[in-house]
């Protein structure tokens, strides 16, 4: 999608027409895995007697006025700092559930143990106790848990845990919660993602409004090509161990109860390994279609050592009187 030249961003909700009238700078990060999408906003506050109260919902479209703006989902305010001066109110909300009461308990840390069960089963469990609509990818639902334990953490952590020891991401989307492969989330929660495209000009300089700055990571210093890991045996009374990939091995400490689990964690650090391997950052004019779990394309006009497809990890949007829009986007290569 093309972007247009004057960009425009709109709140609406609580105390809307207050906010638009008067903000300043704006920030909305959108997130994989544990960390929830989070939207910032800082507003001027002269000659302002009341505030917006924390708990109630705000929501942000954002976009340019020639091609239209995309709406971005509501927020729960859960941070409310005013200043005194310069007269400025910074307010901080998050797409997460989450309230200053938190009467369903998410927020609440606690301990358990869970198994023998599959990882499907468990993730429906625990996500529908809170009155989420649970989404797991038919990869990931059939692998076998043994036996875990959840250990004085919430049950948002708990999830996100098990999700990352097999290189997934468990994320609430809306009324959802989505427990798929990276770069598969929005797909499996309904949204149908096309990869964005971006292009470098000929001319890529500071100053330009289509400036590009990127940067790739290629450590060798923390690359493995395999992971080993290890199971009891109770019958043979014996730790066994699963390797997955080739040397050099990495060594999960944890020990786990089948050779099926395992296995499954063994590859899921594999894919991990390989995704990371080597990470983009890029710094570009914002682009609302930019997201999460999406992918970004750089075409022919980059380097051939840069020109891929990257799932993105976290995106940033962010606007201001002086900036006008930008996305800082950190990425790294899909894996099916």
């Amino acid at each position: 999608m093309a972007v247009g030249f004057t960009p425009e961003v709109e709140i609406y909700g609580a105390g809307a027409a207050f906010i638009n009238s008067r903000l300043i700078d704006w920030e909305y990060t959108d997130a994989a895995g544990v960390e929830s999408d989070q939207l910032k906003l800082t507003v001027n506050t002269e000659g302002i007697d009341s505030l917006p109260k924390s708990g109630a919902k705000v929501g942000i479209r954002i976009g340019y006025k020639e091609t239209g703006l995309v709406d971005k989902g509501e927020f729960v305010i859960s941070r409310l700092t005013p200043n005194l001066f310069p007269p400025r109110l910074s307010i901080v909300a998050t797409a997460a559930p989450f309230t200053p009461a938190d009467g369903a308990g998410f927020r609440a840390r606690r301990s358990a143990s869970h198994g023998p069960t599959t990882l499907g089963d468990l993730f429906k469990k625990l996500a529908g106790a809170y009155g989420f609509s649970p989404r797991v990818a038919s990869d990931l639902a059939a692998i076998p848990i043994a036996h875990v334990d959840q250990s004085n953490e919430t049950d948002m952590a708990f999830l996100t845990r098990l999700a990352r020891d097999h290189d997934a991401v468990a994320k609430p989307v809306g009324s959802l919660y989505v427990l798929a492969r990276r770069g598969k989330v929005k797909s499996l929660s309904g949204q149908k993602l096309a990869p964005v495209t971006l292009s470098v000009t000929a001319d890529n300089r500071p100053g330009d409004r289509a400036f590009i700055m990127a940067s790739i990571d290629d450590d060798t210093r923390t690359k493995f090509k395999g992971c080993r890991t290890t199971w009891w045996d109770g019958a043979a009374a014996k730790e066994c161990t699963v390797e997955v990939g080739s040397e050099p091995f990495k060594r999960v400490r944890k020990r786990y109860q089948g050779e099926a689990e395992a296995k499954a964690a063994a590859e899921g650090h594999v894919r991990k390994q390989d995704r990371e391997s080597v990470k983009l950052r890029v710094d570009c004019p914002g682009n609302a279609d930019l997201c999460a779990e999406g992918l970004v394309s750089l075409d022919k006009s980059w380097p051939p050592f840069m020109q891929s497809e990257w799932s993105i990890d976290k995106v940033v949007h962010s606007g201001s009187r002086q900036q006008s829009y930008r996305c800082s986007i950190d990425a790294t290569y899909p894996k099916e």
